[in-house]
Parts: structure tokens; C-alpha cells; sequence
């Protein structure tokens, strides 16, 4: 195991079964220690000195179970995170509106942690010239705490993590040190609690009456989900995701669908279509469209006869490789300030292999290296989604949070760093 905090004596497995009863959670993903230090926050505040007594509290009152949820979500996300996925999807969005006597486009973010997935989506459709009268946005979560924070929609600098902040500036006011959105955004996106693992979740989230969802964005829940967890979430997907709609995952979780999904963007989009219908999505994405996504300048791709012929062609190749050599040679590529090639033949083992976090750290370091610094940030986040343990990514990205000025993050990773450091020199 990755994680020492497997073999922490200070577990409590009663909560460990209720939470992955509950809400799927695998108690690996954050660790049997974070289990317990939530167990022992509720004793706290019930005045309780027996784990089983709160546990069993919880397992009877649905407000105290609630509770227990609050203090083991993971509800960390920026605006605009993974700005290429959000581009992709506003011309996915935009070109459906334009189709004569289609109905309004259907958008669900499920979880949506503080609001800022549901809220980028409504300011990039806004900004695409898309009428509000022509899209509804659902966003669900099994956190009340998040979604309070979503509603009240005041966020601190940790919100605004990409170079591009313009955005702030036309649709935020401040307020102190606060972000407050304006309200012409905040009245687009309708939130609601539910938990994504309950098979009712269909009536609840389009209570309305008009489910399916033309777009659903499911990012980084798959990852810390029991296979009973994924399972019931798929099922759940797969009900709520109209036939010709899209599903928007993490980078780390398309391999873990098994429904027969396929990659409707390049490899940096994570967006999923059905097997089933193979032309039509891509029919409301139309090819001759510019994609807004912003350059990869220090990447930049040629497409000339010259590098056609002089750049290598690891597709083929990979395949039959380990990963110890794929990592060595996009090293000895990056060492060589190759950067695109080294960029290229990680990405074609992931395609071809599945993720791993060794090669998203490597990747993060050829973007920082290349001065990329919003793609290094997402490749270490990356790392990090299939490693928690990964004390080098939380080192970098204290780094990177330090040179935005944004020194309490740069903080909060260095003591992340500190603690799994001193967790494996202790294992």
C-alpha cells in the first residue's frame, strides 16, 4: 500500500463501513486516520467518549450522519479548473442552443463542491452570447456546509487559481477580502442536496421533469469511491446522461467507467460520450469551429511537413514498454528541452496504458519547466487525484502557490507535504 495511514491503529472501521455504505467512500482514498480524526470531531461536539457510541448516532439519526459526511468530503475546487474543458464544453452547449426548436440545454454538476464548477459554466455560456433562456443548470451535493457556501457565493483567492483572471473583474464585485458573484449568475444555477449514489437521485435532481442531462459534469468523485461505490454511480450516470449527451469526468477516472463510454475530446478534456450513438455528439461539436481554448504557447505544436518528418512517433512503440522506460526517455526528452516530445510520449502511454501518477509528476514538471505554470498546477493536482500520498506534487504545488502571492495555500500544502513525509519515514 501507498499509505501508511492503512496500517493506523487509530482507525475506526465502524465509520469506515458506514461511510462506504453511505456515500462509497473508500476509506484508502483520504486515509483511516482522516476517518477517525471526524469520528472524534463528532464526539467532541455530542460529548461522547465511546467512537462506537457516535458512530452508531450517526448510523440512526440521518442530521447526525449528515455531520459526519461534513467532515470527510473532499470539497477543494477553482474557477474555470481545467480551462480546455470548460471551452470544450461551452461550444458543446452553444452549438446545441442554435438548433431550431431544441429545447433549452440541461447542465448538471454533480458534486459541486462550493459552486465554482456550475458558476464557470454559467459565465462561460453567458460570455458565448448563449441567452440564459436557452440553458438550466443543476448542481448537487451531499455536503449542506458546500452548498451553503455555493449559495452565498463569496469566495476567498483560493477560488481564482488560473493566470487568465479577467473574468473576476466582469462578474465579481469586492467585498473586504471577499469575491461576491454577481447576481445575474448566481440566479442561473439551481442547487440542491442530494447524494449521487442514491438511486432515487433522477427524481430529485430534474424534479422538473426534463432529465435527461445534455451535459453532466462528474469530475473527481469516481476516485474515491469503493467498486460497489462506482458501480452505483455509474448506474446512476448512466440514467442521468441523455443518449446523445456528454459526461465530463477527472483525468483519472475514465478508465474506471465500464459502460461503454468513449473520449469525445483529445486527451486533455476527459469528456465521455456513449458507445452507442457514435456520430451525434460529435455532430454538435462541430470541427470547422475554433476551439477557445487558450494556446499551449510554451507546447506549441507545429504542423509543417519538417516536423512531421523529424518528430518521433511513440504510438506505436509504447504499447510494448514499461513504465520505468517510458518515464526515462520523456526524462531524457525534458532533460534535453524537448518538451512537446516528452509531453507527447507520456500522454500516448496514457491513452494506451491508463494514468499513472509517476508520469502526470513528470508531466507537471516538463509544463513548469516549459513555463506553463496552469498545466504544471492541473498535472500535479493529477498526481495527486491517483497518489495522495505524493509528497513531491504537494511540494510543487506549494511552489507554484507561493509565486501567485498566494501564500496560505503555499502553506497548507508544505504541512500536507510535512505530515506524509514524516508518515513514510515513520512506516
Amino acid at each position: 500500500m501507498t499509505r501508511a495511514a492503512h496500517h493506523d491503529p487509530s482507525g475506526c472501521p465502524a465509520a469506515e463501513e458506514l461511510l462506504s455504505r453511505w456515500i462509497g467512500l473508500d476509506a484508502d482514498t483520504i486515509g483511516p486516520a482522516a476517518i477517525a480524526r471526524a469520528v472524534r470531531a463528532r464526539m467532541a461536539a455530542l460529548r461522547l467518549t465511546d467512537p462506537a457510541a457516535a458512530v452508531a448516532r450517526a448510523a440512526a439519526d440521518p442530521a447526525e450522519r449528515d455531520r459526519l459526511v461534513e467532515e470527510v468530503v473532499v470539497g477543494e475546487s477553482w474557477f474555470f479548473r481545467d480551462p480546455q474543458v470548460f471551452a470544450f464544453a461551452t461550444r458543446f452547449a452553444a452549438a446545441r442552443t442554435a438548433q431550431p426548436g431544441r429545447p433549452p440545454v440541461r447542465i448538471l454538476s454533480a458534486p459541486c463542491a462550493g459552486g465554482e464548477e456550475p458558476y464557470s459554466m454559467a459565465m462561460a455560456l453567458l460570455e458565448a452570447g448563449v441567452p440564459p433562456d436557452r440553458f438550466a443548470i443543476d448542481a448537487i451535493d451531499v455536503s449542506h456546509q458546500a452548498l451553503d457556501r455555493a449559495r452565498r457565493a463569496r469566495y476567498s483567492a483560493n477560488a481564482f487559481r488560473n493566470a487568465d483572471l479577467s473574468f473576476r473583474d466582469r462578474w465579481f464585485h469586492r467585498e473586504d477580502a471577499q469575491s461576491v458573484l454577481d447576481e445575474s449568475v448566481r440566479r442561473l444555477v439551481r442547487f440542491e442536496w442530494a447524494n449521487a449514489l442514491d438511486e432515487s437521485l433522477p427524481a430529485t435532481a430534474a424534479a422538473a421533469g426534463h432529465a435527461p442531462y445534455d451535459l453532466v459534469f462528474c469530475r473527481n468523485l469516481l476516485i474515491y469511491l469503493t467498486s460497489q461505490g462506482r458501480d452505483a454511480l455509474e448506474r446512476t450516470l448512466d440514467r442521468l446522461v441523455a443518449d446523445d449527451g456528454l459526461l465530463v469526468v477527472g483525468a483519472a477516472e475514465p478508465p474506471i467507467l465500464k459502460g461503454g463510454w468513449l473520449p469525445a475530446g483529445d486527451s486533455s478534456i476527459f469528456a465521455l460520450r456513449r458507445g452507442v450513438r457514435p456520430a451525434v455528439a460529435r455532430l454538435d461539436v462541430p470541427a470547422e469551429r475554433p476551439c477557445e481554448e487558450p494556446p499551449r504557447r510554451p507546447l506549441a505544436r507545429r504542423h509543417d511537413a519538417t516536423a512531421a518528418a523529424t518528430r518521433p512517433h511513440p504510438a506505436a512503440e509504447v504499447p510494448a514498454r514499461q513504465l520505468d522506460d517510458v518515464l526515462r526517455e520523456a526524462g531524457a526528452l525534458a532533460n534535453a528541452r524537448r518538451f512537446t516530445e516528452a509531453i507527447d510520449l507520456c500522454e500516448t502511454w496514457i491513452r494506451s496504458s491508463g494514468p499513472a501518477p509517476e508520469l502526470f509528476f513528470l508531466m507537471g514538471t516538463v509544463h513548469q519547466s516549459a513555463g506553463d505554470a496552469d498545466r504544471a498546477e492541473g498535472c500535479f493536482h493529477k498526481t495527486l487525484y491517483l497518489d495522495a500520498s505524493h509528497d513531491e506534487a504537494l511540494l510543487a504545488l506549494a511552489l507554484l502557490a507561493g509565486r501567485r502571492g498566494d501564500s496560505l495555500m503555499a502553506e497548507h500544502y508544505r504541512r500536507s507535504a510535512a505530515r506524509i513525509h514524516g508518515r513514510k519515514e515513520g512506516a
